[in-house]
């Protein structure tokens, strides 16, 4: 079987065709999107290493502070509130379901952050070793929560820049037209003002 010069050339083109359309970013969109949301599958993991590890934390401090009903109280609510609100990786372009998230989870921290603050007014709380333990898997995990969210912003930065930058806004407009930018976290309020600290 012979081909033809015409046959031949075809093939060619269609072969450099194909070559050109991978090595020019087509591929670059969905797989910027595929690394943000896996991103986000590791914000929404050290978020829920943070709320499993609450309960105990609470226990612990409840044994040693029971007049600190409110803070408490303060700590479970905000834990029950931040473990309600899902956002999974489909919802990652509605900028207010991240938010709700964001404002939920920030909440959390604030009434953790009570709840640590509080537990300086018992010494026998302090050098219990399992508030000890609990303390500072808790400090690892903001560490680790920290990290998941800067991970997660710059995957979404390189995701957006794409969308929006050539040779991949050619793309969005083609193929990806239904793929939106996603929403990123934002700094919370308060965020641009030092910690007041006291002695």
């Amino acid at each position: 079987m012979t081909i033809s010069k015409a046959h031949f050339r075809n093939i060619v083109f269609a072969i450099l065709a194909g070559l050109t359309v991978a090595g020019c970013g087509y591929n670059t969109i969905p797989t910027l999107e595929e690394q943000a949301k896996a991103k986000w599958g590791d914000v929404q993991n050290n978020y829920q290493r943070r709320a499993d590890l609450i309960p105990n934390l609470v226990a612990t401090v409840q044994g040693y502070a029971k007049q600190e009903r409110d803070v408490l109280t303060s700590v479970i609510e905000a834990r029950a509130k931040a473990t309600q609100i899902k956002v999974d990786a489909s919802q990652l372009t509605d900028p207010e379901k991240v938010k709700q998230f964001q404002d939920a989870q920030n909440q959390l921290s604030g009434a953790l952050g009570r709840l640590i603050a509080v537990s300086e007014n018992y010494p026998d709380l302090k050098s219990n070793q399992n508030f000890l333990a609990l303390q500072s898997q808790l400090e690892g995990t903001e560490n680790r929560i920290a990290v998941a969210r800067r991970d997660y912003i710059e995957a979404v930065r390189r995701y957006n820049t794409e969308l929006r930058t050539f040779p991949g806004i050619l793309w969005a407009n083609t193929f990806f037209r239904g793929n939106k930018p996603m929403a990123e976290f934002t700094a919370g309020e308060g965020a641009e003002k030092p910690p007041q600290v006291k002695f």
